[in-house]
């Protein structure tokens, strides 16, 4: 029987600068294929039609001047944010590292309800045009949505389709 990893801690970077102790929770970008059903013989099939939009969610204790000043930003990845966690199986103590990156801009700011002596839970949502995975220092996974990079554990899943096009 074994124990699933747990995450022990976490660190969240906006451009370089840490907020360790500031982060509440970071919703972790979710990766999915953009398919349309298409009817063939007996049943609908999904045809895959590349990847859908990528967004990071981060809710941050107090007010962070550095999201903020991002906030408006023209540039498609002019923002950077990385996550750093360290996971632990409590059966062996093993420790793993996990890290995600994202490039993209700031799209929503949610500064909540403001109540004297209360939590100040603020939310920003950063759409993302890059992202990478990293585990342990290996790339498990790689996206760039401008410049057609799908890479999965090493595979590029799209370099067939750049080639075709000359890209």
């Amino acid at each position: 029987m074994g124990f699933p990893s747990k995450l022990k801690d976490v660190n969240f970077y906006v451009d370089g600068t840490g907020f360790i102790g500031e982060i509440d929770e970071l919703g972790l970008p979710k990766i999915a294929i953009k398919t349309d059903s298409y009817r063939a013989g007996l049943g609908e099939v999904d045809i895959d039609q590349g990847l859908d939009k990528i967004e990071l969610d981060v809710i941050m204790g107090g007010l962070i001047a550095d999201i903020i000043a991002g906030f408006g930003s023209t540039i498609s990845d002019g923002v950077l944010t990385r996550f750093a966690g360290a996971y632990q199986d409590d059966q062996t103590g093993e420790v793993r590292a996990m890290e995600i990156a994202c490039r993209g801009k700031w799209k929503e700011m949610d500064f909540g309800n403001a109540k004297r002596g209360g939590e100040t839970a603020h939310k920003y949502k950063l759409g993302c045009s890059y992202y990478e995975m990293t585990v342990d220092g290996l790339q498990w996974m790689e996206i760039d949505l401008i410049n057609r990079v799908f890479v999965v554990m090493g595979v590029d899943r799209y370099a067939e389709i750049r080639a075709a096009i000359g890209a």
